[in-house]
């Protein structure tokens, strides 16, 4: 759905929208949706810029940054945006920006796509790190062993060679004391 400038200025655009999974591009391999994104939203004209208010819903599936499990995670999110022409800003000179400032998007030409606009809030939604539970005691950095669900056999105590200088160290200072 194009969000056209000229309309805009006619009349507020009421959206209740539906997208499949898989319609939406986030530019990303990262996760996959799974259910259809769900946006409910106004988008209108105010004093020259692009006002969004809205909310989305939809489900997504991750891969847990410690045991590589599939994850499946919510995504709802309240949103109220700004978009501002880019033409508003001259190319030339430096540009001060203010706190509220930082708050605004830009577009360029005649509007914008709201797909862009929510593959953005959706992206904006995720954790930092998606984790499968709290207690995830992820791989083993040696045989790759997912520890939640098995032991591996690898030696427990294997020394990195690189501390050996340092260990011996600690041992002459222990035979001191």
């Amino acid at each position: 759905m194009f969000l056209d400038v000229k309309e805009l200025t006619v009349r507020k655009i009421r959206i209740r929208k539906s997208y499949a999974p898989g319609t939406v591009d986030y530019h990303t391999g990262e996760f996959r949706q799974i259910e259809p994104l769900e946006v409910r939203a106004t988008a209108e004209l105010v004093e020259g810029q692009i006002r969004i208010d809205g909310s989305l819903h939809t489900r997504l599936e991750l891969v847990c940054a410690r045991c590589l499990e599939t994850v499946l995670e919510e995504v709802s999110r309240d949103f109220d945006l700004y978009y501002r022409p880019m033409v508003s800003i001259a190319r030339e000179e430096e540009v001060h920006l203010k706190t509220d400032d930082t708050e605004i998007g830009f577009f360029e030409g005649d509007g914008l796509f709201l797909a862009d606009v929510l593959a953005e809030q959706v992206i904006l939604a995720l954790p930092m790190k998606v984790i499968c539970r709290s207690d995830c005691r992820g791989l083993c950095p040696h045989c790759g062993a997912n520890l939640n669900s098995e032991e591996c056999r690898c030696e427990t105590h294997a020394a990195d060679p690189r501390m050996a200088p340092l260990a011996r160290l600690k041992q002459d200072w222990f035979k001191k004391q």
